[in-house]
């Protein structure tokens, strides 16, 4: 029930709940796992961009390690 005197506390009950950095550590590692996603495709897709330029040069000898 509430108080209806103003100059009275009001209920011990209606205490706000404990902030916590839970979502914002989620939030961060997900942001981290995406960026380590985006750099490894990257990559990957770089491999596969310098494998097509010597196979449509006319090589025979392209591999995927430098």
């Amino acid at each position: 029930m509430r108080n209806p005197d103003k100059w009275q506390p009001s209920d011990p009950d209606s205490d706000p709940a404990p902030v916590t950095r839970r979502a914002a550590l989620i939030g961060l590692i997900l942001v981290l796992l995406l960026v380590l996603a985006g750099l490894f495709l990257t990559h990957v897709l770089g491999d596969l961009t310098r494998v097509q330029d010597c196979a449509l040069s006319g090589r025979s000898n392209c591999s995927r390690s430098p």
